[in-house]
């Protein structure tokens, strides 16, 4: 199954000043096909990353466990999980499982343990050069990933957090996630009138 991109999608991602889409997003790929830029790709990593970041900084007594609901067809069902800790180990194991043997070692030193350029450099016996155009091919190959993963996305992180659990998606709707609705209507507040 082939993913899909619509402009609409890349357009908010695209880097502004980039020299290949100019800020759109998409640039012609063979075929004469248009295909997401590498800064969209990027700035999915990036965003991946950011939370993953943050997730990990997090102070463990602060995790809580949240409940999913899980629709397959007309049964509705109702799971427990911990979303910060399942969304860490997606990205690591996603990520191990993407990159060779090479490139996951300049991740690892580089993205989990925090080693800058130099350091890097020293460590992993290469140029300035090479180590750049590393970083910016895992990020692509990994933006990539991340986002058209299959049945569940790592990318957009709001639905990765916050939408459905299905198993046996109808035919109708391909690629909608519903949201969890509430129970209960809000009700505005309405002023009597004098």
């Amino acid at each position: 199954m082939s993913f899909e991109w619509g402009h609409s999608e890349v357009i908010a991602l695209a880097k502004e000043g980039c020299t290949h889409c100019q800020g759109t997003g998409l640039r012609n790929g063979k075929q004469g096909q248009e295909s997401p830029c590498n800064c969209v790709f990027r700035a999915i990593f990036k965003a991946c990353y950011r939370k993953f970041r943050y997730l990990a900084q997090q102070e463990k007594h602060v995790s809580r466990v949240r409940v999913e609901q899980v629709i397959n067809g007309k049964e509705h069902r109702q799971t427990w999980g911990m979303k910060d800790e399942e969304y860490m180990a997606d990205f690591l194991l996603v990520t191990k499982r993407s990159l060779d043997e090479d490139e996951y070692r300049l991740f690892r030193f580089h993205y989990l343990l925090g080693a800058d350029w130099k350091l890097c450099c020293r460590r992993l016996n290469m140029e300035r050069g090479d180590f750049f155009h590393d970083v910016y091919r895992i990020q692509r190959k990994l933006g990539r990933i991340y986002r058209e993963l299959q049945p569940y996305a790592l990318f957009p992180l709001d639905e990765y957090f916050g939408g459905s659990v299905r198993s046996g998606r109808p035919a109708t709707k391909p690629n909608v996630i519903e949201m969890p609705g509430r129970r209960n209507r809000l009700m505005p507040p309405v002023r009597k009138a004098a």
